[in-house]
């Protein structure tokens, strides 16, 4: 199969607790009557979009629509970064947000709206967004992902642990989710880890949460460390290009909503790497 201008549709049905497979009918439908071609994919597990992402790029799709929340969105992105055939940035990524979804993709004028969404493909005005390649062990064995939003570690990774076990068993309800963040809480103790910003010593001490973020496309990732303390005079920032993380005992992360592995971690930016697709009210 050679180069196709037609978008390749990775639809995530769990996404949204079902909502996607309810709202899909309408979104293909305003796709056709936009003149839009594309295929449409459903993932049916865990990493399966990634694999999808990766053939569809290697069969000759350029486009690629993501529709789900965070968990999709990082899946597809990585499946971009995965493939050998082409450059990151020959490959156009849009997203039809349903589900869980990151404050990028509201900086970005991307629309809950499926008829907004759609419009979005027809105009397919895009920016460069830089991404983050994060480094981690799983089994004492180093791996590596590809960031599109946010990480967290402390609190926040213990929290969307919990959140990640509860969705695997099928327990979508928002009330479950406040309830697991008030538990988690409760029983939550701070946990000791040092950070370098750049190679150059930042912090090392009780850490209550911590979050490492993608910058306003200005190759930087954005540091916040919140000590021990609960209090906002506890937090302390940075912006760098690289950050290492050591914990003791080992820590959790999670990346983007996905539980991934365990310290020590390295974040590294990788500026203007993906093409992202924008909103049609976006303004630069």
């Amino acid at each position: 199969m050679g180069i196709t201008d037609a978008w390749m549709v990775i639809v995530n049905p769990k996404a949204g607790n079902g909502q996607v497979l309810r709202d899909w009918p309408v979104i293909s439908n305003q796709m056709y009557r936009c003149g839009l071609s594309f295929t449409c994919l459903f993932t049916e597990h865990k990493h399966h979009a990634v694999e999808l992402v990766v053939k569809a790029i290697n069969d000759g799709y350029r486009n690629i629509v993501a529709v789900g929340g965070d968990g999709t969105i990082h899946e597809v992105v990585n499946g971009i970064f995965i493939q050998k055939t082409v450059q990151s940035t020959d490959i156009f990524l849009a997203v039809i947000p349903i589900g869980s979804y990151n404050g990028r993709i509201r900086m970005y004028g991307i629309s809950r709206t499926c008829s907004e969404a759609v419009k979005s493909l027809v105009e397919k005005r895009t920016v460069l967004q830089d991404v983050a390649k994060v480094s981690f062990y799983e089994t004492k064995v180093q791996h590596t992902r590809y960031m599109a939003n946010i990480a967290g570690l402390g609190y926040d990774a213990a929290v969307n642990l919990q959140y990640n076990r509860l969705k695997d068993e099928g327990k979508y309800a928002k009330w479950r989710h406040v309830c697991n963040t008030i538990k988690t809480f409760l029983k939550y103790s701070p946990v000791r880890l040092s950070f370098q910003a750049d190679g150059m010593e930042f912090y090392s001490g009780k850490v209550f949460s911590a979050t490492v973020g993608i910058g306003k496309n200005d190759s930087l990732l954005e540091l916040s460390i919140q000590k021990k303390s609960v209090r906002p005079s506890s937090i302390i920032q940075a912006q760098c290009r690289r950050i290492d993380v050591e914990g003791w005992p080992q820590s959790r992360i999670e990346i983007d909503g996905e539980m991934v592995g365990k310290s020590p971690f390295t974040f590294e930016i990788v500026p203007q790497a993906i093409k992202v697709v924008v909103g049609v009210n976006y303004l630069p």
